[in-house]
């Protein structure tokens, strides 16, 4: 169990800096786009369209990273208030909602793209860019949070069934790690 918490979180980890790279991308070619506009006049056409791929791509491959690193925004008016098991039986009952929210969230966006996989789906800009290539982050960065919140889920558990449940710091975990 402990192996498969560690390569999910190398796996988050990892999208985490793609997700990072691709802002480096995104940010590259929108001042592409703004030097070839002011010195040139002219445009790439693309910078819009594939911009907003990028956006999409670093919001879903991120996620996972945010979980793992506690990022997200949190409620921890119980977490204050529960101490030692209780506490982690908190937390195991919200890994376990969030598992079956993304969950549900990987296979709704796998349907998506692959809708756009068999009907060979092109956007309508003057790319005509095939959608299954920057859709297929969706489903991907959904499966990539649903491990890493079973991950989240088998580290609670682990903790349950040791023992360990000290008495960490609640509003320093809040912040992040």
């Amino acid at each position: 169990m402990e192996l498969l918490v560690r390569l999910c979180d190398r796996l988050s980890h990892a999208c985490g800096m793609v997700a990072g790279l691709m802002m480096l991308v995104g940010l590259a070619l929108i001042l592409v786009e703004i030097v070839i506009r002011t010195l040139f006049s002219m445009t790439l056409y693309i910078t819009e369209e594939y911009t907003g791929y990028i956006m999409v791509a670093i919001t879903f491959l991120a996620l996972a990273y945010t979980l793992k690193e506690k990022g997200h925004i949190r409620m921890i008016f119980l977490h204050t208030v529960l101490k030692g098991r209780a506490r982690v039986a908190l937390d195991i009952y919200a890994f376990a909602v969030g598992l079956a929210l993304s969950a549900l969230i990987t296979m709704t966006t796998f349907q998506f793209f692959w809708d756009s996989v068999v009907s060979q789906s092109r956007s309508m800009q003057i790319s005509e860019t095939y959608l299954a290539i920057p859709q297929f982050f969706m489903p991907f960065g959904a499966f990539v949070l649903t491990l890493q919140f079973a991950a989240e889920l088998g580290r609670s558990l682990l903790r349950l069934r040791t023992g360990v449940v000290g008495e960490e710091e609640v509003e320093s975990g809040a912040l992040g790690r």
